[in-house]
């Protein structure tokens, strides 16, 4: 089964926020797992004419619960990467992508044909307990490769006490230690440097500004009824029409980006989706400023779902590596010919 959402051509988040049901306290890659036997991560792939149906519903997962989300984009993008190879995904399987190189770590891939290991630590890998597959990004000698592993294979193994946070906590994202693990010549997806030469990995990077999005907008919900409840108050509406500002216009921006991935799919439009990604960083930092101050000490303290959904959008967006990115952002829209 396929998501369709007619009605997306001009903007990813609905007028009315989805029902965010109970709040999330279980397994997050148990939850990933029924959504996806449900037939509920079945997206369309980037590119395929339907990239902003796709994000709408990455959107609608982060405007939710940021955990959740985090795990279904990792599955998503795992699905896709494996369609642009012209693979197929383990039926049934739920799958993330492990590709962190943070502080000196990261997966190395040693050997040769026939007697490939992982070896090293990789650190953020989120659903580390609980998904049954990775795609594994490693440094390799010829160039970054992809290896597909089955996490219940020996040598693969999560480091305790390295997720210890209130924000993103239900997502997982421990460091995993790769002990010798082997790797079967057909688990290698694509060639070297692959991975990030494809025209998905950019497309994919506009898909994890639609989660971000989300959670932003998962924060205004919340306000609006904080708002809603109080006497009147021009302060407090000027700072969330400010917000709402923001979110509407990232929003205007991811879509017209979808539109031209779908237009033109063999290119990585990389400034584009660079550029989304940063106004969607920016427009997340002001909501992480601006909330608790319009929120006010109550609603952060009275056990409703603001506080959480703030821990979780600060630890989420730090995906985006702020200055860095935007110096280069800045660097590629100087010379846009000198970083490709």
């Amino acid at each position: 089964m396929t998501v369709s959402l007619p009605g997306v051509r001009h903007r990813l988040l609905g007028s009315a926020p989805p029902d965010p049901g109970p709040a999330a306290t279980g397994d997050a890659a148990t939850e990933l797992a029924r959504a996806a036997a449900r037939g509920e991560t079945d997206l369309p792939t980037p590119g395929a004419c339907a990239t902003a149906q796709r994000w709408a519903v990455l959107a609608r997962w982060g405007r939710t619960e940021l955990s959740f989300a985090r795990l279904c984009e990792g599955h998503t993008d795992a699905v896709a990467i494996l369609a642009e190879a012209g693979r197929t995904p383990v039926p049934g399987a739920t799958y993330g992508v492990w590709a962190a190189r943070s502080g000196g770590t990261g997966a190395v891939l040693a050997g040769g044909a026939g007697a490939w290991r992982l070896r090293g630590r990789v650190r953020f890998c989120s659903g580390a307990h609980g998904l049954d597959r990775a795609l594994v990004v490693a440094a390799a000698p010829d160039g970054s490769r992809i290896a597909d592993v089955p996490l219940a294979r020996p040598g693969v193994r999560p480091v305790a006490g390295t997720w210890q946070t209130v924000g993103m906590a239900r997502s997982d994202s421990a460091d995993v230690d790769l002990d010798d693990v082997p790797v079967d010549d057909d688990a290698l997806v694509g060639g070297p440097g692959w991975y990030t030469a494809r025209p998905g990995f950019w497309h994919g990077g506009g898909g994890v500004a639609a989660v971000w999005l989300g959670g932003a907008a998962g924060v205004l919900d919340d306000l609006r009824l904080v708002v809603a409840a109080a006497d009147p108050d021009p302060h407090r509406l000027a700072l969330f029409g400010e917000l709402h500002t923001g979110v509407a216009a990232c929003d205007a921006l991811l879509v017209a980006t979808a539109a031209a991935i779908d237009d033109d799919p063999a290119d990585a439009h990389r400034e584009a989706v660079w550029t989304a990604r940063a106004a969607v960083e920016l427009a997340c930092r002001r909501v992480l400023d601006v909330a608790p101050r319009l929120a006010g000490v109550a609603a952060l303290t009275r056990g409703g779902r603001l506080a959480g959904r703030l821990a979780d959008l600060g630890v989420y967006v730090r995906q985006h590596h702020g200055e860095r990115d935007l110096a280069a952002l800045g660097a590629a829209v100087l010379d846009p010919d000198g970083a490709r």
